[in-house]
C-alpha cells in the first residue's frame, strides 16, 4: 500500500523527515518495506531558470531558426538557438542550461549539452510546455509572466513538489490503517509515546448543507445483512473536466492515474479516509431508485473493463427500479452507469458491505480493486456518512455541483462499540515487563480506546468502531506493546529450553535419505500444494474429475490442491534456468490430494528433479551431463540405503516421459522416473533436458526399516576380476546378461558390471558389443586357476546357449 507523506502532513503538521518516521510506523506494525522520491514534474526542473531574451535575429544559415541572446540572471548573457515561431525579444522564458536533464513523456532522459546549430553556437534550450513535462502543447515556447525576476529557478514559479512515498506492508488485521488519515493517526499515538503531542487535523465537513431538493433518488436494500448501511445523495449541475493540480498530484504520487474530477474525487477520499465511494450517471437510474439487492444467477453484466460477467446469485448487486445491474456492490462499476463526459448529475454512494460477501464475489470474478481490498478487510461503518459529506463538498467546490438531496441513510442497526476488561497481571505476564500503569492509560488514549472504568486489578474499556481486529483483551495488549515499542521490552540472554526427542520412525527415515541426496548436492525445496486447474491437462495419467477444488481461492493459479508434484517442481525448475542456475538437483517430500467418489485421500510422495551438470567444472576435470543412468543411479542408492534391493524393472505406463521406468518390489509400485517430455518442457519455458523421479514414499515407508542389518567379516582370501566382449543381438539388455550369470553361477560371483558398449559399422547388423566384467570371490580360500576358467566356461557357455552370444 502507498501512503504519500505530503498527505499524511495534511492531518498531522510534522517536520520529521521520511526515514525517521518510516522506522517508527514499523515500530507500531505498518511496515515500511521502502520509501520512494516522487517529484509532480520528473526531474522537478532542475537546472532550468526563468530568461530574458534580449535580442532575437533570424539564423544566417536557416529560414527557420532563430539566434538569440538570453539573460539568465547571472550577468552573463548566452547564446541560443531557437526554433520556435513565436519567440521574440523581450519575453520571459524558461532556459535549460548546459548539463540539464530533460525528460519525455516515457520517463527517458537527454541531456543539454553546449553544441552548433547550423554553424551557430547554442548555449542551452529555450523550452516548450510539453519538454518541461508541464503539458502537451508544442506550438512554440513557453512565455511566462514579464514580471518574474530574471535567474528565478523554475521549479519556484510552477510549484513542483516533491513527496516521500512509503510503500507499507500492511497486514490483512490493520483495516484501520488503509488510509492516509488512517496512518496518520497511528503515526501521532507514536509520537505521543515520543512526547510529540500533535493534533490530527480532520477535513472539515461543517460547509454541508442541501441547495435544493429537485432530485430525489429512493433507495431500497433488500438484504440488511449484505449492506448494513448505506447512504448516498443526488447532485446536480455537475461539470466533468479535470481535476486540480493538487489532487492530480497526490493521486499520481500513489500511482493513480487522473481521469476526471468525480471520479478522481471519488479516489481521493477513497485514500485519504478508507472509505470506498462510487458516483452513479443520475440520467441512467431509471425510475430515480436504488435497489441493492442480488439477481439470478447467471445474469450478464458488463463491467466498467468492457469485460461481460456472469453474475452469481450471491453477488450484492447496486441496480435500478427495474432491477437492471448498475454496479457490482464494492467491487466494480457498471460500464453503461458510470460517470462520463457528458454527465450533469450524479448519485453518489457511500456504503458499508459484508466483508465475507464482497471477498468471494472479487474473488469469483478475478477482480481485485481498491475499494474490494477494503471492503473485504472491514471499513469503519461510521465513517460511511462523514466521507460521503466529504466528497460531496469537493464536488460542489471543483465541479460546481449542486446538493439536490438529503441524504439518504439506511443505517437499521446501529454497532455499538465494543467492550473490553483489561487486567494488570494478564498484561505485564503476556509483555514480559511491568510497564507503569500511567504509560498504559496514556498510550490507550492515544489509541482513542476509551477508559470507562479503572480498579486496581485493571480498566474497562471502550474499542472504537474502526478497530475491527481489537476484540479481546490480548489484542489490547498487543496494542499497548506495538506503542510502547517492542525494542524497549527487556530480555534475557539466557534461553532455557527442554531437549526434545523425536523417535518418529517416518521422520528418521525422511531425514536419512534427505541427507543422502543433500550429500549428493541436492538441495530441498518446498512447494505450494495450491497449484493450476490447467495442469491436470497436461497428462492423461491424472484425473481432473479429482481434482480437489478450493472454494474460496486466492487466485485461478491457486484454485486446486495438486495431484502430482511434478508441474510445481517444474516451475521452480523454470524459475531457476531464468536466472542462469541450468544444473540444478532439488528433492522434495510432498503430499498429492484426491477426490475419489466415497472419500478424500492423500499420498506423500519423493520427488526428484536433475537437469544440466551433475556438478562444478573443474580445472582439470569437466563435469558431465546428468543423464537416464544417473538418474537411475540416484534412484537406487536411495533404495539401496533403505535396504531395498530386490527389485522389477518395467517399462513405466506415465505419459510425462519421454522415456522412463518403474521399478517395484512384488506387486507394490516403488517409483517411477524417465526424462521429461520435451513438449511438457515447452509449457514451462524449459529448453534443456529434465530428468525426474517420483517415489511412492507411502508404500516405502511400510516395507523399509523392516530388515535387521547383517554385519560381516571381511574376506581374507583376494577377488578376481574376467571379462568377456560378447556380440550380441542389439534387443538384448544387459539385465538379461546380469540375470543369467547369478543364475549360473551362485556361489562365487560377487558382481557383473556393463563397462564398454559399441555399435558400430564393423559389426553386423543388427549386432552391438558389450564388455562385461565378472568378480569372482571365495570367502573361506584363494581361488585356483582352473576354478575360475571352469566357471567362465560355464558363463560363456550359458550366454551361447540362452542369448545367441558370440565371443569376440
Amino acid at each position: 500500500m502507498k501512503i504519500s507523506y505530503n498527505w499524511i502532513k495534511q492531518f498531522l503538521q510534522t517536520d520529521w523527515d521520511a526515514t525517521k518516521t518510516g522506522e517508527l510506523l514499523t515500530d507500531l506494525g505498518l511496515e515500511v518495506e521502502g520509501i520512494e522520491t516522487k517529484e509532480s514534474i520528473k526531474g522537478s526542473l532542475k537546472g532550468i531558470v526563468v530568461g530574458e531574451v534580449l535580442t532575437c535575429i533570424q539564423h544566417p544559415n536557416a529560414d527557420r531558426l532563430k539566434v538569440t541572446t538570453v539573460d539568465l540572471g547571472n550577468g552573463d548573457p548566452v547564446q541560443i538557438v531557437c526554433g520556435a515561431p513565436n519567440v521574440a525579444a523581450g519575453q520571459k522564458v524558461p532556459v535549460a542550461t548546459i548539463g540539464t536533464l530533460l525528460y519525455d513523456d516515457k520517463g527517458e532522459s537527454f541531456k543539454i549539452k553546449k553544441g552548433k546549430i547550423r554553424g551557430e553556437e547554442s548555449h542551452g534550450m529555450i523550452c516548450a510546455e510539453d519538454e518541461l513535462g508541464l503539458g502537451t502543447g508544442h506550438d512554440g515556447i513557453l512565455v511566462l509572466d514579464a514580471a518574474i525576476k530574471t535567474g528565478t529557478p523554475a521549479a519556484s514559479v510552477f510549484n513542483i513538489e516533491v513527496d516521500s512515498v512509503f510503500e507499507i506492508g500492511l497486514t490483512p488485521n490493520r483495516s484501520d490503517a488503509m488510509s492516509h488519515f488512517g496512518v496518520a493517526r497511528d503515526l501521532k499515538a507514536g509520537l505521543m509515546h515520543q512526547d510529540i503531542n500533535l493534533e490530527l487535523i480532520s477535513p472539515s465537513v461543517s460547509d454541508f448543507h442541501v441547495d435544493e431538493r429537485t432530485l430525489r433518488i429512493d433507495v431500497e436494500v433488500a438484504d440488511r445483512e449484505e449492506a448494513p448501511r448505506y447512504c448516498g445523495i443526488s447532485i446536480t449541475d455537475v461539470t466533468v473536466k479535470a481535476s486540480p493540480e493538487w489532487i492530480q498530484n497526490r493521486l499520481k504520487s500513489i500511482g493513480i492515474t487522473p481521469k476526471n474530477n468525480i471520479v478522481d474525487i471519488t479516489n481521493y477520499v477513497l485514500h485519504e479516509l478508507g472509505q470506498p465511494l462510487h458516483a452513479f450517471d443520475a440520467q441512467k437510474i431509471k425510475g430515480n431508485k436504488i435497489l441493492v439487492k442480488t439477481l439470478a444467477q447467471g445474469t450478464p453484466f458488463t463491467t466498467l473493463d468492457g469485460q461481460e460477467r456472469t453474475l452469481s446469485s450471491e453477488d450484492i448487486m447496486i441496480c435500478d427500479e427495474d432491477s437492471n445491474p448498475l454496479c457490482i456492490a464494492g467491487v466494480f462499476g457498471g460500464l453503461n452507469s458510470g460517470v462520463s463526459e457528458y454527465t450533469t448529475s450524479i448519485f453518489l454512494e457511500s456504503a458499508y458491505f459484508n466483508p465475507v460477501s464482497v471477498r468471494k464475489t472479487a474473488k469469483r470474478h478475478a477482480l481485485n480493486t481498491d475499494a474490494s481490498f477494503r471492503f473485504e478487510r472491514g471499513i469503519d461503518i461510521n465513517m460511511t456518512k462523514y466521507a460521503l459529506k466529504r466528497a460531496a463538498l469537493l464536488i460542489e467546490e471543483y465541479a460546481g455541483g449542486k446538493m439536490a438531496s438529503d441524504i439518504s441513510d439506511f443505517f437499521p442497526e446501529k454497532i455499538e462499540d465494543f467492550q473490553v476488561f483489561l487486567s494488570y497481571e494478564n498484561a505485564y505476564r503476556l509483555i514480559g515487563q511491568q510497564i507503569h500503569k500511567e504509560t498504559i492509560k496514556n498510550i490507550l488514549a492515544s489509541l482513542e480506546i476509551k477508559i470507562n472504568s479503572e480498579t486496581e486489578g485493571g480498566l474497562g474499556l471502550t474499542i472504537p468502531s474502526y478497530r475491527t481486529d481489537v476484540q479481546r483483551e490480548a489484542d489490547i495488549i498487543e496494542e499497548i506493546l506495538r506503542v510502547y515499542g517492542y525494542n524497549n521490552i527487556e530480555f534475557s540472554y539466557k534461553l532455557n529450553t527442554s531437549i526434545s526427542f523425536d523417535s518418529n520412525k517416518e521422520t528418521k527415515i525422511e531425514n536419512v535419505v534427505a541427507n543422502q541426496l543433500s550429500s549428493l548436492g541436492f538441495n530441498e525445496t518446498m512447494a505450494n500444494s495450491l497449484t493450476k486447474p490447467l495442469y491436470a491437462s497436461y497428462s492423461a495419467n491424472i484425473n481432473e474429475a479429482a481434482s480437489v477444488a478450493m472454494l474460496n481461492p486466492l487466485s485461478n493459479d491457486l484454485k486446486v490442491l495438486r495431484q502430482s508434484l511434478l508441474f510445481s517442481g517444474l516451475e521452480s525448475v523454470a524459475y531457476n534456468i531464468n536466472r542462469k542456475n541450468n544444473a540444478l538437483k532439488f528433492y522434495e517430500f510432498g503430499k498429492t490430494y484426491h477426490k475419489y467418489s466415497d472419500a478424500y485421500q492423500e499420498d506423500k510422495h519423493l520427488t526428484l528433479f536433475i537437469t544440466g551438470k551433475r556438478g562444478k567444472d573443474s580445472w582439470n576435470l569437466p563435469s558431465k551431463t546428468a543423464d537416464f543412468f544417473y538418474a537411475k543411479g540416484v534412484v537406487i542408492a536411495v533404495l539401496n540405503r533403505l535396504g531395498i534391493d530386490t527389485l522389477k524393472t518395467t517399462p513405466s505406463k506415465q505419459d510425462v516421459f519421454s522415456e522412463g521406468i518403474t521399478l517395484s518390489l512384488g506387486k507394490m509400485k516403488l517409483v517411477e522416473f524417465g526424462v521429461v517430455k520435451s513438449t511438457l518442457l515447452k509449457e514451462f519455458g524449459i529448453k534443456q533436458e529434465v530428468l525426474f523421479a517420483d517415489f511412492n514414499w507411502d508404500t516405502i515407508l511400510k516395507i523399509s526399516g523392516n530388515k535387521n542389518i547383517k554385519v560381516s567379516d571381511l574376506t581374507k582370501f583376494p577377488a578376481v576380476k574376467r571379462d568377456l566382449a560378447l556380440l550380441l543381438d542389439s534387443k538384448i539388455e544387459f539385465k538379461q546378461i546380469y540375470n543369467l550369470a547369478f543364475q549360473s553361477e551362485k556361489n562365487l560371483l560377487k558382481e557383473v558390471d556393463l563397462f564398454d558398449v559399441y555399435e558400430g559399422d564393423k559389426l553386423p547388423e543388427g549386432k552391438k558389443s558389450y564388455a562385461v566384467s565378472f568378480l569372482l570371490q571365495d570367502e573361506t580360500k584363494t581361488l585356483e586357476d582352473k576354478q575360475i576358467d571352469k566357471i567362465m566356461q560355464k558363463l560363456q557357455q550359458t550366454f551361447e546357449k540362452n542369448l545367441e552370444a558370440v565371443l569376440r
